[in-house]
């Protein structure tokens, strides 16, 4: 009886980080739709991905960090690995026809194959969220701006998140950088929150709960969105100007 022949992958020549936008989705489109919708995708696209396995679809990628599905994302982060060096041209024109439902191409950079692992070095995320209430220009627009500065010069910020019927106590000071208030039209919040192995991920709802609480004003929000993600070597405020 004659062995099967033992089939070697080929091994990674390039990896590409994909910038992309997603746009708010229905939440059974996140989580492990997500994953299996890029697998699908990179499977479709006909890139030389490293790992590609015809029969089941799956690839080798790796999802910056998850995206909550009522928000959008402006430049959300994805890594891909190619057993063939490609021109950014080309990975645009394979890609960017199949991208999964409600994602748009923004760019692609060429980086080292030795570079570490994207999600580990994801460490904080910018937000912009826009509210519905106060009105803009109006006194508890003030207020909250007043409560922001409150809640970065605070030592500590108490909280209390719930997890089925589980409390468990918190202290968001740790997972909150930066915050800051926009008069508009529309009034927003400018928030960067942390993501850490060991303390969990700052949350925009409770952000704004926090905020809402600190001015002692009822928030609405009209619109989130996640406006870039932090790497561990990224230096910019949240507006997007160097810090000193």
């Amino acid at each position: 009886m004659t062995a099967s022949p033992i089939v070697v992958p080929a091994e990674a020549r390039q990896r590409w980080r994909i910038t992309f936008r997603r746009e708010p989705v229905a939440p059974d489109r996140v989580g492990r739709w997500a994953v299996e919708s890029w697998g699908a995708c990179l499977a479709a696209s006909g890139l030389p991905i490293a790992g590609l396995d015809a029969d089941s679809g799956r690839a080798r990628f790796a999802i910056g960090a998850p995206l909550p599905a009522g928000a959008a994302g402006e430049a959300e982060l994805l890594e891909i690995w190619l057993t063939e060096r490609l021109p950014a041209w080309r990975v645009r024109e394979c890609l960017e026809p199949v991208l999964p439902e409600a994602h748009g191409w923004v760019a692609a950079d060429d980086v080292w194959l030795g570079a570490p692992a994207l999600p580990g070095r994801i460490v904080a995320a910018d937000w912009r969220i826009e509210l519905a209430s106060p009105h803009p220009g109006s006194s508890e627009v003030e207020r909250l701006a007043a409560a922001a500065r409150d809640l970065l010069a605070s030592a500590s910020i108490p909280r209390v998140r719930i997890k089925g019927t589980v409390e468990r106590r918190y202290d968001l000071r740790p997972l909150l950088a930066d915050l800051r208030v926009e008069a508009g039209p529309p009034p927003a919040v400018l928030a960067r929150t942390r993501i850490d192995a060991e303390l969990g991920s700052g949350r925009p709802d409770e952000v704004i709960a926090a905020l809402s609480d600190a001015a002692g004003i009822t928030v609405e929000i009209a619109a989130l969105t996640r406006v870039r993600l932090i790497l561990a070597d990224d230096v910019a405020r949240p507006d997007g100007t160097p810090r000193d």
